[in-house]
């Protein structure tokens, strides 16, 4: 029984057009999910990931107009590392993000950089079995296209009092840090040492990461929790996916996230993200929410 690495990793963003841009224009996802925060479906939920929406590629934000910067610290994920194939990706990547104005800093097999609202990514040409998890872009060589999450970094003052719980889930311990390894993925959290300043959520913070497990096994991982100490969430049913939630010792949101039932069970695959999708729970909303919800243009689609 093992953790099927990063399910998915869900941020916040001031302007989900500006967002949709830098991703799927910019980054070359694919935006696969256009709905709503089920917890305050008044706003965005956006979806970006491989072709085929897969959790490993998943990054998710919540759009909330207004919001000011935020600013990693103590208890956030602070960075999010990406598979790419190879040091010719870098080089890819270097020339692209630096002739659209975005600052880059290459160190040995690594590329880092910031989307526009500051929040931190990282490159890294990695040596994994896992299969690449790639979106078609028109601009985008596939063998030059991001592959999928390699790990998350996150602020830590005391990191050795989440141990319990990563051992109780099944982490393992590597160099660089603990690793959710299962017969499909690998995923890595990594531990770094706090700056001193406070950490304030908003736009460009990371909220969660998400942990992918099967179906079968959600709530045995809930009862893996419990047991190092947690305080999970009922099981919650997204639709997309189900999930239970706590914070680990260290202060970073975790989510346990099931593999399916996948995006593709309210819309066809070849369609995903061009529109406005409700789960059936919310559907009575939608003549509410969307005359409310700013218009979004995916520059894949050119379709509102």
């Amino acid at each position: 029984m093992k953790l099927e690495g990063i399910h998915h990793i869900t941020a916040i963003t001031e302007n989900a057009q500006r967002n949709v841009d830098f991703y799927a224009g910019v980054m070359g996802l694919r935006m696969v999910k256009k709905t709503v925060n089920q917890d305050n479906p008044t706003v965005y939920h956006l979806f970006f990931a491989d072709e085929e929406g897969d959790p490993g590629a998943d990054l998710t934000f919540f759009e909330y107009p207004g919001a000011a910067r935020g600013r990693a610290g103590a208890g956030m994920v602070h960075r999010i590392v990406w598979r790419v194939g190879g040091p010719e990706a870098l080089d890819f990547w270097e020339g692209r993000l630096g002739v659209l104005g975005v600052d880059t800093r290459r160190e040995g097999d690594s590329l880092h950089f910031s989307d526009p609202e500051g929040l931190d990514h990282e490159l890294l040409v990695a040596d994994v079995p896992d299969a690449p998890l790639i979106a078609d872009h028109p601009e985008v060589p596939r063998e030059l296209a991001l592959q999928g999450f390699h790990a998350v970094r996150a602020y830590a003052k005391a990191p050795e009092a989440s141990t319990a719980l990563l051992e109780a889930l099944e982490f393992e311990p590597t160099d660089a840090g603990w690793e959710a390894r299962g017969s499909e993925r690998g995923g890595l959290y990594i531990y770094d040492p706090p700056p001193e300043e406070r950490p304030v959520q908003g736009a460009g913070s990371v909220h969660h990461v998400a942990w992918a497990s099967s179906t079968e096994e959600h709530m045995a991982w809930r009862d893996k929790a419990i047991s190092a100490g947690a305080r999970p969430t009922p099981e919650i049913d997204r639709f997309y996916f189900k999930s239970v939630y706590f914070r680990e010792p260290s202060g970073v949101l975790f989510e346990i996230a099931t593999l399916g039932p996948g995006f593709t069970v309210d819309e066809p695959l070849e369609h995903l993200g061009e529109k406005l999708s409700l789960p059936p729970d919310f559907e009575h909303l939608r003549d509410e929410v969307e005359p409310n919800l700013r218009p979004v243009v995916n520059p894949r689609t050119e379709v509102r």
